[in-house]
C-alpha cells in the first residue's frame, strides 16, 4: 500500500490530507492549534478519529504518545545513543518495539519490527514537489498507526532541529 502526504503544510494547527496512489483521501491530520502541548488528530476519510496523538507533558525528553480511543497505544521517543543518525524507538503498549531509523528530517527512514520492514518512507521515487511516499510492506500492518508514527517523527526531529 502506498499512501502520498503533502508536507509543505505540516505544522501545528495545519490539516492535511494523505491520499492513496490513486489520488483518493485516506486520511486527514488534524494539527491542534492554542493547545498547551502539541497535538494531532488522525482522521479517516468520513471525519471519524482514529489516532489521537499528542506530546507527553513532563517528560524528560521530548516524548509523543499515541491513542485510539482512548486508551494508550504507543509512546515514541529518540533513543539515547545514536550518533550517526536519527533513531527513534516506538514502545507500544503490548510490550513489543518499533524501530525507526534514517534521515527523518530528509523523509529517508524506514519504520521496522522485529528487523523486519514495516514501511519505508521516502520522498525519493516521488516527481510531486513537497510530497514523501508510505510505502507499507506488510499485509498485516496497520495503516493509521504506521502514518501516526512516522507524523511524530518528523514532528520529533524538527522540534530537535528547532531547540539546538
Amino acid at each position: 500500500m502506498r499512501l502520498l502526504v503533502r508536507d509543505r503544510l505540516l505544522g501545528i494547527g495545519d490539516d492535511y490530507w494523505i491520499e492513496d496512489e490513486h489520488g483518493r483521501k485516506v486520511f486527514l491530520v488534524d494539527g491542534k492549534a492554542m493547545r498547551l502541548r502539541d497535538t494531532f488528530e488522525l482522521k479517516d476519510a468520513h471525519g471519524r478519529v482514529l489516532i489521537d496523538i499528542h506530546q507527553k507533558m513532563f517528560a524528560l525528553r521530548d516524548t509523543m504518545v499515541i491513542e485510539r480511543d482512548g486508551e494508550g497505544l504507543a509512546t515514541i521517543k529518540r533513543k539515547r545513543l545514536s550518533l550517526l543518525r536519527n533513531h527513534y524507538r516506538v514502545a507500544l503498549v503490548d510490550g513489543t518495539e518499533l524501530d525507526v531509523s534514517g534521515k527523518i528530517l530528509d523523509h529517508e527512514f524506514a519504520i521496522e519490527y522485529d528487523g523486519g520492514l514495516l514501511a519505508v518512507i521516502s520522498r525519493r521515487r516521488l516527481h510531486l514537489r513537497d510530497t514523501y511516499g508510505v510505502d507499507i510492506v506488510r499485509d498485516d500492518a496497520d495503516p493509521a498507526l504506521l502514518i501516526a508514527v512516522a507524523v511524530c517523527v518528523i514532528h520529533l526531529a524538527q522540534r530537535e532541529r528547532e531547540d539546538d
